[in-house]
């Protein structure tokens, strides 16, 4: 089993930053990748971002150029730089890890990111 716990989200204007963290423990050798996703009132939950166990990122098209993820090996966390904020960043963001076997999920319980116009 793995435990994720998120953290970083808050309020800020449009323009602004955040770094949202997500810190990992438990079985943490068998994932095979850490992701963050978002769910918007009314809107289905999307991921927008993942990073791979070797490295590899992907972002979703919105996301592109402002937010980068990152892990520290060292810390068992991963990153989520979020720049240029904008109102439709608003969301509860979750961390996401998928494990190598059965590629099952595990979720964090998510934490709020508003962005004020």
């Amino acid at each position: 089993q793995v435990q994720l716990v998120e953290s970083g989200g808050g309020l800020v204007q449009a323009g602004g930053s955040l770094r949202l963290s997500c810190a990992a423990s438990g079985d943490i050798f068998r994932i095979n990748a850490v992701g963050w996703y978002r769910q918007a009132p009314g809107k289905q939950r999307e991921m927008v971002s993942t990073i791979t166990s070797g490295g590899s990122t992907i972002y979703t098209d919105s996301v592109k150029g402002r937010f980068i993820i990152s892990r520290d090996n060292a810390e068992n966390t991963v990153y989520l730089q979020m720049t240029s904020l904008k109102p439709e960043d608003t969301a509860v963001y979750y961390c996401n890890a998928r494990m190598r076997v059965n590629n099952r999920d595990y979720w964090g319980q998510g934490t709020q990111v508003t962005v004020s116009s």
